[in-house]
């Protein structure tokens, strides 16, 4: 996270709002990335299935040994850690959103305020 916790609880609403639309376009990016990468994963996996020789267990035991696929596999899982801890900044920032809306003053409207209260039935 860019910001610590305190930071981001002093930060007046507007800015706080804005940082979590950020952390929101951020997650959404990385999260399209990883998908996409997770996609053409799945799609080389299938392509050397279907391109190599043997039966269906050797054709799997081909699949599994390739170091080609392993090595993408890993930047996907790297790919998800780093997508969960822009998902934690998301949840933090929404939470500081959540609590300031709950223990905030409940909003005055302007004409009630500047009406006295009047007795009424006289």
């Amino acid at each position: 996270m860019t910001m610590s916790v305190e930071q981001l609880w002093s930060l007046p609403e507007t800015a706080l709002i804005g940082a979590y639309a950020e952390a929101r376009r951020r997650y959404a990016e990385k999260k399209f990335e990883r998908d996409t990468q997770r996609a053409r994963l799945e799609w080389m996996r299938a392509k050397l299935f279907v391109n190599t020789q043997g039966n269906v267990t050797e054709r799997k035991m081909a699949v599994d040994v390739s170091e080609e696929l392993a090595r993408k596999g890993q930047e996907v899982r790297e790919m998800t850690r780093d997508l969960d801890m822009l998902k934690i900044d998301v949840d933090v920032i929404d939470t500081m959103i959540r609590l300031r809306g709950a223990h905030g003053a409940p909003p005055v409207h302007e004409e009630a305020a500047e009406k006295p209260v009047e007795p009424e039935g006289e």
